[in-house]
């Protein structure tokens, strides 16, 4: 949503007859205001009032002052005022729209965006700003609608080129938003706010090789920021370019030193490409510095996997008797919480963070929690479990050979091993990155093939009872595909 947008020059003097000192004043406190001095604005403000009669545009410089201030609120009483005044002037429903929005009155905001633009038809920021609002209404179609037309008035606002680019891909034409954002960084070449939501569209469609070409274009006009070089990083990455995305990560470590994701991406980058696993001690490091936000960060990313693991314990749970449970990479305890309702247990969890465990004890759904590496925690065991359960592990493994050999050996016969994937998916010319059974790609996690895991799975003897794709989890706006899936060790499998 754009900043709050004042009056054409010239619209506040048209409300009312005032003495040539009041309008000196006024014209004076918007200079002010917009040189961002309201404390210098707010006297002199004071003065034209006590000048002038009550008018639309001494109201909408009180608004402003208020906005200022933070105080929405008055800043709306103000422009109610005003409105009352001018009904007919769309500055002021362009404003109180504005502030409205600020305040979550979204329909209040929307009706006042349309009255500007039935007011002034030929006003491309009304456009624009009615445009936005029907997006966050979800009005894909009418969105675009708008945004188009303010666009052809004024093809080279880079706001509203975004806008209608966000439009585009809320209403499904991801290639007709990216046109947008291109032919608009042809118009205005150093945008560097345009050509970073054009990089990130690219990524989107998993078009990774423009992403990386738009971000080097970027950085050789001398205007790339760190979004910019995040970008390329994370386009690096997914080419398995790790060397050079570790650069692309540094560089924009430079811009943003006090950026803990950043940071994180270029310590991910480290990762030996030929290790079929993680470190440990970046994986430690990273979930012990991740723990106190680690839950809410995947709320934000549309964490789907307990849910999506939970459904299939509930079909285990209907046919035998499902405990104990080993929870492996167990995190903050995010799995056990969302299967505390069922007749389950006892919960024993692994993992090497512990920070993250810390967080899973205070749940007090763990009978055991322990800090350990897998697998080599599990060829130390003895004990077996009916049920074994993997959330967002496996992404940290290359081979899962002795994974699947270590879970296979501590599983009960008739038990079952319940897990997430990422899935290798080619990029957008079709080229599948890594060796075809499993990538590492950004943030140091893995994808993997079905047919490699499926593979592996059967000539451990285990029994496939469902591979089921769905998406994981969001991330740079778009979805991430994995695979739920549950195998069995035999009953005869002694």
């Amino acid at each position: 949503m754009a900043m709050f947008v004042p009056a054409k020059k010239g619209e506040q003097m048209e409300f009312a007859e005032q003495t040539v000192d009041a309008g000196a004043l006024m014209t004076r406190v918007e200079q002010l205001i917009d040189q961002g001095r309201p404390a210098a604005a707010r006297p002199l403000l004071v003065a034209a009032r006590g000048l002038a009669q009550p008018s639309a545009g001494l109201s909408m410089l009180a608004a402003r002052l208020a906005l200022s201030d933070g105080m929405l609120d008055n800043a709306e009483v103000e422009l109610n005022e005003a409105v009352r005044v001018a009904p007919d002037h769309p500055g002021l429903r362009k404003s109180r729209a504005q502030v409205r929005f600020r305040l979550g009155d979204l329909d209040g905001a929307t009706r006042d965006a349309a009255e500007a633009v039935i007011l002034d038809r030929h006003d491309p920021a009304a456009k624009a700003l009615l445009g936005e609002l029907l997006l966050h209404l979800g009005r894909t179609a009418d969105a675009v609608a708008c945004l188009s037309e303010a666009v052809a008035s004024v093809p080279e606002d880079v706001w509203f080129r975004e806008g209608l680019a966000r439009a585009r891909t809320a209403d499904g034409d991801v290639d007709g938003a990216l046109a947008t954002l291109l032919d608009g960084i042809v118009i205005v070449p150093t945008a560097t706010s345009m050509r970073n939501a054009a990089i990130l569209l690219c990524v989107r469609r998993r078009d990774f090789a423009q992403a990386e070409r738009l971000a080097e274009q970027t950085r050789m006009l001398g205007i790339a920021d760190a979004t910019t070089f995040g970008l390329k990083g994370h386009a690096l990455s997914s080419l398995g370019r790790h060397e050079d995305a570790a650069l692309a990560y540094n560089e924009a470590l430079k811009l943003a030193p006090g950026d803990a994701f950043i940071r994180q991406l270029a310590a991910s980058v480290e990762i030996d490409t030929k290790d079929p696993s993680a470190p440990g001690a970046y994986v430690r490091a990273l979930f012990d510095g991740y723990a106190n936000r680690f839950e809410l960060h995947l709320i934000e990313l549309g964490y789907r996997i307990p849910g999506l693991i939970r459904r299939h314990v509930i079909d285990f749970a209907a046919v035998a008797n499902t405990g104990p449970v080993l929870d492996l990479g167990c995190g903050t305890g995010l799995v056990a919480l969302a299967l505390s309702d069922l007749a389950l247990g006892p919960f024993t969890g692994i993992d090497l963070s512990p920070r993250m465990l810390d967080r899973a004890r205070d749940k007090g759904l763990y009978s055991a929690l322990r800090e350990a590496i897998l697998p080599d925690a599990l060829h130390a065991e003895t004990a077996r479990w009916r049920l074994i359960l993997a959330a967002d592990l496996l992404c940290y493994f290359g081979a899962l050979e002795e994974m699947f050999d270590a879970v296979r050996a501590r599983l009960r016969p008739g038990g079952r091993f319940i897990f997430s994937i990422e899935e290798l998916l080619p990029d957008h010319d079709g080229n599948i990155t890594g060796n075809g059974d499993w990538a590492l790609g950004r943030q140091g996690r893995c994808a993997h093939a079905p047919a490699y895991v499926a593979r592996i799975a059967d000539d451990r003897g285990f029994r496939c009872l469902a591979l089921d794709r769905e998406t994981l989890r969001y991330e740079a706006g778009g979805p991430v595909a994995g695979l739920i899936m549950v195998l069995e060790r035999p009953r005869d499998d002694a």
